[in-house]
């Protein structure tokens, strides 16, 4: 089971990058690398999961926490560019 959670997270890691690379704009980028960011949380768990590990909880904390700081200063600076 823990083999189909990282393959279907790869093919939408892939889904995401391909967005980030061939966005039509900006905000679409962003999303798209918010998405990717999901991914890789995601991906975290599931490492942890599979190792049978509680560690990584700060891991993925800290890992969101910026990602979220990270959205919302690109979503400012799309904002004030006007997209």
């Amino acid at each position: 089971m823990i083999l189909v959670a990282i393959v279907l997270l790869a093919i939408a890691a892939g889904c995401f990058l391909y967005r980030v690379l061939r966005g039509p704009s900006i905000p679409d980028r962003v999303v798209a690398l918010d998405g990717v960011l999901s991914v890789v949380v995601s991906g975290i768990i599931v490492a942890a999961a599979q190792a049978n590990s509680d560690i990584t909880l700060a891991t993925v904390l800290v890992v969101s926490l910026v990602g979220f700081v990270g959205t919302v200063a690109l979503g400012r600076f799309v904002e004030r560019r006007g997209g």
